[in-house]
Order: C-alpha cells, then sequence, then structure tokens
C-alpha cells in the first residue's frame, strides 16, 4: 500500500487552497509528508473541484513547476504532476516529475496521448462524468460500478492501440467527480470490483463532500472519516490512497495491515 499525499499549490482548492503558493510553504508541507511516511506526492496547479473554472497553461506552469524543482533539489520520493494539459506535464517531468495524474483520462488534450507514448512514466487516468465545471449537475448512472468499469476498460484499450500498454497505467474510479454520495458509497464498497482492470488502483477520496455529508463534519473536520475510507480501500484492493493527511492515513493503514497480517497460529 502507497501513500500519495496531496499539495496543491493553487489558490481555490476545496481543501487547503492557498496554503502552498510560495516556495517557502511547499518545502514545509513537502517536508511534512515525507517525514509522515509519504510515498508519493501530487502536486496539482488547477482546482478540480465541482464547478471550478479551468485555468491557463502558463498559470499552472507558474504554479507547478518551482514547486516540482524545489521538491526534487531536496527529496528523492517520486512526484506526480496533477494535470490534464500536455504541455504542463511535459515540463514538469523535465523538472522532475516522475508520474502523470490526468483526471480526463488522456481525453482533454489530444497530445497527452503522444507525451505518454514517448515517455515511460506511470499513468494515472481516472473517471468523470463531464467536466469539473458541470459533473455534480444530477449525475446518473445505471449501475456506477459496473459503467465506470466499462469506461475505463475502453480508455485502456484505446490507449494499447495508441501503442501505450496497459502495464503502464494506474485506476482512479474518481469519487467526487460526477458521482452523488449514494454512487460515492458504492464505489467504495464494492471497490474490489476494478482490480478486475489488471491495473493497480488508486482512492482518492479524502476530506471530500460526501463524508462531510455522511458525518455532518466541515471540510476541515474530516480526517476520521477520510482514514475510515483509506482502511476499507486498504482491505479491499487500492493500491495507492491519494490524501491530505499523510501521518494519519499511515497509522490507520498500517495498523490494519498488521491486523490482517497476524499469523493465526502463533
Amino acid at each position: 500500500m502507497r501513500i500519495m499525499g496531496i499539495l496543491n499549490v493553487t489558490p481555490d482548492s476545496f481543501s487547503d487552497g492557498g496554503r502552498f503558493v510560495n516556495e517557502e510553504s511547499v518545502l514545509a508541507q513537502a517536508a511534512a509528508m515525507v517525514a509522515a511516511g509519504a510515498d508519493i506526492i501530487d502536486v496539482g496547479g488547477e482546482s478540480t473541484r465541482p464547478f471550478a473554472e479551468p485555468v491557463s497553461i502558463d498559470e499552472e506552469l507558474r504554479r507547478v513547476i518551482d514547486a516540482i524543482g524545489a521538491i526534487r533539489k531536496y527529496h528523492p520520493i517520486p512526484i506526480s504532476i496533477d494535470t490534464t494539459k500536455a504541455l504542463v506535464a511535459r515540463e514538469a517531468l523535465a523538472a522532475g516529475a516522475d508520474i502523470i495524474n490526468d483526471i480526463s483520462a488522456l481525453s482533454f488534450d489530444p497530445e497527452m496521448i503522444d507525451l505518454v507514448r514517448a515517455t515511460d512514466v506511470p499513468v494515472i487516468i481516472m473517471h468523470m462524468k463531464g467536466t469539473p465545471r458541470n459533473m455534480q449537475k444530477n449525475p446518473v448512472y445505471e449501475d456506477v460500478v459496473t459503467e465506470i468499469v466499462a469506461f475505463l476498460d475502453e480508455r485502456l484499450r484505446w490507449a494499447a492501440k495508441m501503442g501505450v500498454e496497459r502495464e503502464r497505467f494506474i485506476v482512479d474510479p474518481g469519487i467526487g467527480f460526477g458521482k452523488t454520495v449514494t454512487h460515492n458509497l458504492q464505489i467504495i464498497k464494492r471497490l474490489r470490483e476494478f482490480t478486475s482492470l489488471g491495473c493497480p488502483l488508486l482512492l482518492g477520496h479524502s476530506r471530500k463532500s460526501f463524508i462531510g455529508t455522511v458525518l455532518g463534519r466541515e471540510v476541515k473536520d474530516r480526517e476520521i472519516g477520510s482514514a475510515a475510507v483509506s482502511v476499507l480501500g486498504a482491505l479491499n484492493g487500492a493500491a495507492i490512497l491519494r490524501v491530505h493527511d499523510v501521518a494519519t492515513t499511515v497509522q490507520a493503514v498500517r495498523m490494519t495491515e498488521a491486523v490482517m497480517a497476524a499469523d493465526a497460529t502463533n
């Protein structure tokens, strides 16, 4: 189980917008995540919260490239770049990033597949119904898990036809991206079904609104709910947990793993 720490260098992300907008704060947060046991740091420069407005390529580059370069200077930890833009991903890789995390599953920028094909880095693809601007406007599914599995499988098959084999990919069902509270809960309950795709599975649930709805908690008070979902993810096939609260998640997951590994004969 790997823990991916979220580092949003944005002014408007739903949970930590505006907190990490200069090199000093970025490095302090990266150091804290590394010390807490993060395995990956995910850097994003464009908010993908519901109803978020897109930002320009120049602005996104300004936000992420220096941050990635600063982290790489001090830490050997793998870094993922959270972007849908091929130019941003290319520059991020040149600055020291190791993974591409594309919430559009390589569909927003037609040049992204060319970049992916020209590199050998792992690529995370996610399911989203619509775009961040409209994804939460009455999302409807007949069977949310079956439909997401089919979507991700189609994208993997398409990528293979474009010359990028399935082994390069990590899949993300897209908690909160065009899903109701019930949809999100169903995805978590049936998480193991996504392992049929034959790719490592990433779960990105941290502090999201469905946790707030279930527990009646504001964004800053969803650490316990997020940890509970992390445990469920660890038990049900997730390979990577993408979270804000790295220290809490590491403890919850390590305890879960210890229990599951306990030998009944001793």
